[in-house]
């Protein structure tokens, strides 16, 4: 059954959702799921079948790279509102790129099968440009990623990334522990603890179990 809720995130999250007909918007109704999914439950993986269109309608989900060693390198986050395209990047010719992507919290998608996208896109140009578009988007953000990882010091790295999630959470405590913002940042815990003390003696951050408040914004800023 299509719910008004279904109808009302695709036409808020898609931007090429007003340059569908009718039959094209219907099909991709009647054929998007509701899915829930746990936090650090695993959506994707690189032997998986193609997923196709994750919408993220709450919570948020992480889209990261697996090296042989076991290494995590997360690329970017899909927040409540936003939809992934590289998880449907079998439907885009010219476009193969194996990702990982697993649940940052609880959290609730729509999916919509690749073969019912396929058919969408193949029959509409301004779908098939927009998510090309957005994997070009996307394709910088893990540009960026991977400039940070390769090029940039680490306190730089993590000053930014409790920034960032000071911001995405609209709190400056981020009940968070050292081991799960190594695993965001394709770090060490080692390296992460080390860091976050050195913060902590700057004045930056305090650390309690399992949270990191940040004190001190322009003072991390500042390392940018």
């Amino acid at each position: 059954m299509i719910s008004n809720a279904m109808q009302t995130a695709m036409a808020d999250t898609l931007p090429f959702w007003k340059d569908l007909n009718s039959a094209q918007k219907e099909r991709l109704l009647e054929n998007a799921s509701h899915q829930s999914y746990k936090k650090d439950q695993l959506l994707l993986s690189s032997d998986a079948q193609c997923l196709g269109m994750i919408l993220v309608t709450s919570g948020s989900l992480r889209v990261y790279l697996l090296s042989e060693e076991g290494r995590e390198i997360t690329l970017y986050r899909i927040n409540a509102g936003e939809f992934c395209v590289l998880s449907a990047s079998c439907v885009l010719n010219s476009i193969t790129f194996d990702v990982y992507v697993d649940a940052v919290m609880d959290s609730e998608v729509l999916q919509i099968s690749s073969s019912i996208l396929n058919t969408v896109i193949h029959e509409n140009i301004y779908a098939e440009c927009c998510l090309y578009k957005m994997a070009t988007e996307r394709f910088s953000d893990v540009m960026w990623a991977m400039q940070q990882i390769l090029f940039m010091s680490f306190d730089k790295r993590l000053a930014i990334f409790l920034l960032d999630e000071s911001s995405a959470l609209h709190s400056d405590e981020l009940r968070i522990t050292h081991e799960q913002i190594a695993k965001l940042m394709g770090s060490a815990r080692e390296v992460v603890t080390r860091m976050l003390k050195y913060f902590s003696s700057e004045g930056y951050v305090t650390l309690s179990r399992g949270t990191v408040t940040l004190t001190d914004k322009a003072g991390l800023k500042k390392l940018l």
